[in-house]
Formats: C-alpha cells, sequence, structure tokens
C-alpha cells in the first residue's frame, strides 16, 4: 500500500491544505524581511518587493523539500521559509557595512552559508545516532512549547497586554478550530484551522480589527529582478558569523525532520536527514538571487500536520505553488495577510501545542525506570526555555555563543544530546551509510 506520506489527494484537498498551510506560516516568512528592510531604510516598494521575494523562495525551498530532486529533498510534507535566527547577525552585517549596500554583503554570507550547508549535510545526518526517543521527544516538546509565546504575542497584537478585542477574536477562533475539529466529519475536519481563521477573520471585520491596506497598496504583479537588492559580496567576518548561523539552522531543521518523521510514521533515517539538509542549503543558496534569505523548516507546520493528520506531501507542495503564486502577485499575499494577528493567536495556540503533544507522545518510547533519564528531559527543557522566560539572559555572553544560546530550540538540543550522552541512554553507532 502507498504510505500516507506519498498518496496524491483530491484537487479539492490540495488546494485547501495547501492554503491552511500558508495561512499557519505567512507571519513567519513575512516578518524578518520586514525587520531587515526596515533596518536598511528600503522604501516602501522595494520593502514590498523584498517580501515577494522571500514569499517567492520559500515557495521553491518548500517544493524541492516535499518533491525532491535528485539527492536534495526529505520528501516529507516540509514547509521551508525564512529563518529568524538570521536576524540578528544580518541586522549586525547591515550595521556593521551601512545602508543598502549592506544587503550585498548579507548575500555573499548566505551564499557561502548555504553551499557550506549542502557540503556538511551527508556528515551532519550521521549524528541522528544521538537522537534516541529521550532526546527526541524532548527537542519535539521543546518545538512546541518554543513557539506558544509566539501564539500569545499574536493574541496581544505584539503589545504588552491583549485588548478585549483581541481576546474575543482569539477565544473565538480558538473554539471554533476546536469544534471544527470535533464535529465536522472526514476532510472538513481536517482543514478546521482554516475554518477557524476564516470565522476569526469574518468576526474581526465589524469590529475594525481588519487592515485592509496592505491589500489595497499591494501591486497586482511584481517580483524583485536577480540581484535586484546587490550582487555577492564576501566579507569574512560576516561568512563567519552566518556560517554559524548554518549549525543552528542544521540543528533545528534536524529536530524538524525528526518530529515529522514521528508524526507521519516514517521515521527520518540519516540518508532522509542528509538529503532534506542538502535542500535547505542549496534553497539558501539560490534565494540570494531573487532577495531572499536562509531557509529552513518551519515548526508550526509539523503542528499542522500533526493537527490536521493530513500526511501526504503533495498537500505541502501545493502551499508551495501558493507561496510562488503570493511572491509573483503581491497582491494575493494582501488577502492572506488580511487574517488578523490574534486570530492567528487563537489558532497558533491550539496549533503549536500539537507539536509539544507529539513530543509527549514520542517520551512515551523512552524507558523512565532510571531516575537520570527523568533528570535529563527536565534539565533539557529547563535549558531550552531560559532564552524564552528570559531573552536577555545570554546578552553578555560572546556574539558566537548568543547565536546558538538565544535559539531555545538548538539550545535545548544541543543540552539534550549532551546529557543523554553522560547520563542517558546508549545508542550503538550505526555502520558508515556510504550512500549519503
Amino acid at each position: 500500500m502507498t504510505h500516507p506520506v506519498d498518496t496524491i489527494p483530491s484537487k479539492g484537498q490540495l488546494i485547501a491544505g495547501g492554503v491552511q498551510h500558508v495561512a499557519a506560516m505567512y507571519a513567519g516568512v513575512v516578518a524578518p524581511p520586514l525587520i531587515i528592510g526596515a533596518a536598511v531604510g528600503l522604501s516602501p516598494g522595494e520593502l514590498s518587493l523584498l517580501i515577494s521575494a522571500s514569499l517567492f523562495t520559500a515557495g521553491l525551498a518548500t517544493l524541492l523539500q516535499t518533491l525532491g530532486l535528485w539527492r536534495f529533498g526529505a520528501r516529507l510534507p516540509l514547509v521551508n521559509g525564512v529563518t529568524f535566527a538570521t536576524v540578528a547577525p544580518v541586522l549586525a552585517i547591515v550595521k556593521q557595512h551601512g545602508g543598502e549596500n549592506a544587503l550585498g554583503v548579507v548575500y555573499g554570507a548566505t551564499l557561502i552559508g548555504g553551499a557550506v550547508m549542502v557540503l556538511a549535510a551527508p556528515f551532519f545526518s550521521r549524528l541522528t545516532r544521538f537522537f534516541p526517543p529521550l532526546v527526541t521527544g524532548t527537542v519535539i516538546t521543546l518545538i512546541g512549547v518554543s513557539l506558544l509565546p509566539v501564539a500569545v504575542r499574536w493574541i496581544a497584537n505584539q503589545q504588552d497586554a491583549a485588548s478585549p478585542s483581541g481576546l474575543l477574536l482569539a477565544g473565538v477562533t480558538l473554539l471554533a478550530v476546536l469544534a471544527f475539529t470535533r464535529f465536522l466529519p472526514g476532510f472538513f475536519s481536517r482543514i478546521a484551522l482554516l475554518l477557524g481563521l476564516v470565522v476569526g477573520t469574518l468576526l474581526a471585520w465589524p469590529l475594525g480589527e481588519v487592515n485592509t491596506a496592505t491589500l489595497r497598496e499591494a501591486p497586482a504583479f511584481g517580483i524583485a529582478s536577480p540581484f535586484h537588492f546587490g550582487v555577492p559580496a564576501f566579507d569574512i567576518a560576516a561568512v563567519v558569523s552566518m556560517a554559524i548561523v548554518m549549525i543552528v539552522i542544521m540543528v533545528e531543521s534536524t529536530a524538524d525532520m525528526l518530529a515529522l518523521g514521528e508524526i507521519v510514521d516514517r521515521p527520518s533515517t540519516p540518508r532522509t536527514i542528509a538529503d532534506g539538509l542538502r535542500a535547505d542549503g542549496f534553497a539558501t543558496a539560490v534565494s540570494t538571487i531573487f532577495g531572499g534569505f536562509a531557509a529552513t523548516a518551519f515548526a508550526q507546520n509539523v503542528g499542522l500536520v500533526a493537527l490536521t493528520r493530513m500526511y501526504s506531501r503533495y498537500v505541502v507542495a501545493a502551499g508551495g505553488v501558493v507561496l510562488v503564486l503570493l511572491g509573483v502577485f503581491p497582491i494575493a499575499g494582501g488577502i492572506v495577510a488580511l487574517v488578523p494577528q490574534p486570530v492567528l493567536g487563537g489558532a497558533g495556540l491550539v496549533l503549536f501545542g500539537s507539536v509539544a503533544v507529539s513530543g509527549i507522545r514520542t517520551l512515551s518510547k523512552a524507558s523512565f525506570d532510571r531516575p537520570a533519564h527523568i533528570a535529563v528531559v527536565a534539565a533539557a527543557l529547563g535549558i531550552g526555555l531560559i532564552p524564552i522566560a528570559a531573552p536577555g539572559f545570554y546578552e553578555h555572553f560572546p556574539s558566537a555563543v548568543r547565536t546558538v544560546l538565544d535559539s531555545g530550540i538548538s539550545a535545548g538540543c544541543v543540552a539534550a544530546v549532551l546529557l543523554n550522552l553522560v547520563f542517558g541512554e546508549r545508542t550503538r553507532e550505526p555502520a558508515l551509510d556510504r550512500s549519503l
């Protein structure tokens, strides 16, 4: 029988499922270019092109990751997009080199970083022997828990406190997603998140919470020409800082692929991870041509796969096509951007929580007969939650160290692996796979 990952649903399910994936990750993929573009001082028109470029390259990366080409692509329902991990080093490069010319240095460092990731993929993938259920369950749980504050900030609309209207929209959306998941039959329960976003947005409209300015101002068609924002330039310090970020990206992507493999019941092998990391690296390098940034797996979409049980990689590939269209037709992206952040936050509570539940389910496969195993999980979770509970905790550490520690997922993953090596489960090193 064909594995659910490889099944091709009907056209209606492909379209609805693809749009649902884009709706879940849209805010995450446009936020980094918004921050970077503002730091560089781009005009509104140029900023729109930068966002379109990020959407376009995210679509290409998602298609490569899901459909695969030779040894590039994990062939899992994995959504790729611009990672937040690059924002801090990119802003540092912009500050050092100043103005729009800094983007050329950013793209030069990103190009080299992507190439390094492609070359390092087969070696990095062999580290999966250090990821028994005790580690993978901890990391997957941490991915979900670390994403929950994002949903909370969405509900508060990036403010210190949520408004009554924001709480109302988030609450109605949350209840709608839960009700649709519970009571709607078959396919409709699997697009409960998309239906919940529609309900929340329709409620927000008469309350004046829907901003239509983006839709009114967005051009019907537009995409940046190759190297529109600058020809790649190479600076040693910038390349080194970006190479460190690529290590963080590989750790997070590996964790996401391991999580997704558990969810869809197709465990990610070292070969799967090597192919997935190659796709990340290649997409990252190619993105510099069109004005995009480093690509990585989106953990929120891993949660969506767990929530909807739509395991087909072709559904996510349809989402990749939607992302490409959003990049080419900015007015379409304006339609997606109509969804208010409190509505996204209400849905995000279930979405991100589903990732944590998947991690708990993976942890159930580990043995907790030894108290040391409990201590390993507890310590790794605690270390991973430090940058979430106190974002400035590592402020006085060297920037290279902060690049890893400021990501709760990366810090928790490294802690889980190291603690498990000393106190936890022992794993047998597999025979060297020459096919990697």
